[in-house]
């Protein structure tokens, strides 16, 4: 699917219940996981050491941790749309209900499918809220599926 390209905000308001946009594949690495891991200090093995992985795990290999597949929600929505103009600052406002239905391999592609719930004015600022859902490449289930909460300051 193509980069949706609005110039305005308010142009944006006429994808409210409809899909915008769906990334390129990234592929998560086992270092891209390691690195996660040093960042958060989360080196449980299932994520950082895959023999033991290959043999306890119950998905027979590392798998990255389910908030590094959320983290990359943002940058996933860079490859599903672009805001022309008007904006001074985006803030990541927060989630509303996230779940990880499925593990992301080691070595796995992923990409996000964008719907556009709601759009509200706030204080110098419209929020929008988005419907995201990554996709883990071969996968039935999603790997992460997220309400997520954008201020957009003008």
């Amino acid at each position: 699917m193509a980069v949706l390209g609005v110039e305005t905000l308010e142009a944006l308001k006429q994808y409210v219940g409809k899909e915008i946009g769906v990334s390129e594949w990234l592929a998560v690495t086992q270092e891209r996981i390691n690195q996660f891991a040093e960042a958060t200090e989360d080196r449980q093995w299932i994520h950082v050491d895959p023999e033991r992985a290959t043999r306890e795990s119950p998905y027979h290999a590392t798998i990255a941790h389910g908030f590094l597949t959320l983290s990359l929600i943002s940058r996933l929505m860079k490859d599903a749309i672009r805001i022309g103009s008007g904006i001074r600052l985006a803030v990541n406002y927060g989630l509303n209900r996230v779940r990880f239905p499925c593990p992301v391999h080691a070595g796995s592609r992923i990409r996000g499918r964008f719907s556009l719930l709601a759009m509200r004015d706030c204080v110098d600022a419209r929020e929008v809220v988005l419907s995201c859902s990554v996709e883990c490449e071969g996968s039935e289930k999603p790997c992460c599926v997220a309400e997520w909460i954008v201020r957009y300051y003008k």
